[in-house]
């Protein structure tokens, strides 16, 4: 095999397995539930391919909802293809619709660190770029408050202060577009879900099993 052909091989393989390059022309509708309730807060957290992280926080009990978009940055209506430059500021963030009756906010910041490498700079493998780092938003000094506790704790006891998570205000959500939505269980058989999302949610449900609604464990 030539050197050129080889190189191509290696290029289509890793486009296969990573979040960037998918697209749908036409957008698919995907009904959610019903989020607007006055028993649900929200939460927003980025640590990757949100594919993957969308999928991790619905199978956490007490979550009503995860929905996957853009935050972080400072780019006006950031698209899927803009992020993809690294150049938006916006990194690929999930909102998290919970019941603060039956899930923590404090709980939720565990599933957050304990499902991603939150060492990484600017990536979580296979995936690398500022859109892809790790970062814990917060809305008010509460949030921010336990965000940073959770850091200094694991700082202490098992990464030794190389934590690189960014602790941010959440100024706007940008839902993502339709088809990035429920995207792992709408496409269970496509490439980068096989090899990299299923896989990252089973080692999470392994790792958190009490943790699980009764219809995820």
């Amino acid at each position: 095999m030539s050197i050129l052909k080889s190189i191509t091989v290696i290029s289509f393989s890793l486009l296969l397995i990573s979040c960037f390059g998918f697209s749908e022309k036409k957008e698919t509708e995907i009904t959610k539930k019903n989020m607007s309730n006055e028993h649900t807060k929200v939460a927003y957290f980025a640590s990757g391919c949100f594919w993957c992280v969308e999928a991790i926080f619905e199978s956490v009990s007490g979550v009503e909802e995860a929905v996957s978009g853009y935050a972080g940055g400072n780019t006006l209506d950031p698209t899927y293809e803009k992020i993809g430059t690294g150049k938006t500021g916006h990194a690929e963030t999930v909102a998290v619709y919970y019941n603060p009756k039956k899930v923590s906010f404090e709980t939720l910041v565990t599933v957050f660190f304990g499902s991603h490498n939150p060492t990484t700079v600017n990536g979580q493998q296979p995936d690398y770029g500022t859109q892809y780092r790790s970062i814990a938003f917060y809305s008010n000094d509460l949030e921010r408050d336990i965000i940073k506790n959770k850091i200094d704790n694991l700082n202490k006891e098992v990464y030794h202060g190389k934590i690189a998570t960014e602790v941010t205000k959440l100024t706007t959500f940008y839902k993502a577009e339709e088809y990035h939505q429920d995207f792992e269980r709408r496409n269970p058989n496509q490439g980068y879900v096989k090899a990299v999302s299923i896989p990252r949610l089973n080692r999470f449900k392994k790792k958190f099993p009490h943790l699980l609604k009764a219809d995820k464990q």
